[in-house]
């Protein structure tokens, strides 16, 4: 095991030895993780904060989340060890299609395993235990990474003191996967895609634009673009088609399509009541973490009536609304608003009130 232990501006990396089972039954060889950390780890290896990324995220928060690390923020490195790791399957760091197969020495590609969000969970508790961490205060995501948080919750809530799941769900909805295969659909038909075994210098850029520019729709609310582009032109070309291709332009040269496909397979799968040995669906809602549940009013991809569902299945839970007109994507532009929610549940943590009760007014999205 090889490691470099980061504080905000160096990478850090683990390289475990030992395969990492996967749900598939499959074995991945030799896994490696790529992390960042924030502020140190007390004598009682308590006070660590697990920020878990979305779809296309990466370990930097300090430049996704900007507002919620800092002194008095939410996240204050002067109180708290704040540790994000970039996720399985994905290309920054972290074993994925794009990284080198050791068995073989070339890229994975088409070779790489299907994996899941218990996956992605399971490899960050390898982490989380080299790093020496006894006890986590609070797991917290948006989106994909919010399954991250619940999945924490659910595999591991004897080390998990709190949950933060911000505009997610319990389970992957029949709408959340339409739009992830629409998106893939784009990418599988490029010509350039080649099954997954394209070159790096080649790679379906055109098929990754597209399926950016389907995602985006799912990311924003049609009023929002309404009010901001109308139907406004600039060289003769509608503005909001200006900003679909440049939300694709922009990722296609930052991500990794093989990254794209496996992680919004993931995604489909996701679903914490799914059978799993080490905790009856029963057993999984009695002992769940007190979780804060965020739902935001305009998310058409996570609906209100997902996060009500979430919310009313753990009985530990408290659910909150992040009231925007930004849609899916309000959780990485309201930074002040998210930030003193999670502060005023942390506040509540800290008191040992962990939880209200929730009431039929709560149950009810307030716009």
């Amino acid at each position: 095991m090889n490691h470099l232990v980061s504080n905000g501006s160096q990478p850090g990396r683990f390289q475990f030895q030992e395969p990492l089972i996967l749900e598939s039954g499959e074995a991945l060889e030799s896994p490696h993780i790529a992390y960042r950390s924030w502020g140190k780890l007390n004598p009682t290896r308590n006070n660590a904060i697990l920020i878990c990324h979305a779809l296309t995220g990466s370990d930097d928060v300090d430049l996704w989340w900007p507002g919620l690390i800092g002194p008095g923020r939410a996240l204050d490195p002067a109180h708290d060890f704040i540790l994000c790791s970039n996720t399985l399957g994905s290309c920054y760091g972290t074993s994925g299609p794009a990284t080198i197969n050791p068995q073989i020495g070339r890229r994975y590609g088409s070779a790489f395993p299907e994996i899941s969000v218990g996956d992605m969970v399971r490899l960050q508790r390898q982490l989380v235990a080299a790093l020496g961490i006894e006890q986590i205060a609070l797991v917290i995501g948006g989106s994909l990474g919010g399954m991250q948080a619940l999945e924490w919750g659910a595999q591991a809530r004897d080390r998990v003191a709190a949950v933060v799941a911000i505009a997610s769900s319990d389970r992957q909805s029949a709408w959340g996967i339409a739009y992830s295969e629409a998106q893939r659909l784009a990418i599988l038909t490029d010509p350039k895609w080649r099954n997954g075994d394209y070159p790096p210098n080649d790679p379906p850029l055109k098929g990754l634009k597209t399926a950016r520019a389907v995602a985006m729709l799912s990311y924003r609310h049609w009023g929002e673009l309404n009010t901001r582009f109308g139907r406004t032109r600039r060289q003769g070309r509608f503005e909001v088609t200006n900003w679909l291709v440049h939300h694709g332009e922009s990722l296609a040269g930052r991500f990794d399509a093989g990254s794209y496909v496996t992680l919004t397979r993931a995604m489909d799968t996701h679903d914490i009541e799914r059978v799993r040995e080490e905790s009856p669906v029963t057993q999984l809602h009695a002992s769940f973490p007190p979780t804060l549940v965020v739902g935001i009013t305009s998310d058409l991809l996570y609906p209100p009536e997902e996060q009500i569902r979430l919310a009313s299945r753990l009985p530990g839970s408290d659910l909150v609304w992040l009231e925007s007109q930004h849609g899916h994507d309000a959780f990485l532009i309201e930074i002040e608003a998210l930030n003193a929610l999670i502060g005023s549940y942390r506040t509540r943590l800290g008191t040992g009130s962990t939880t209200r009760q929730i009431t039929r007014r709560d149950l009810t999205c307030p716009v």
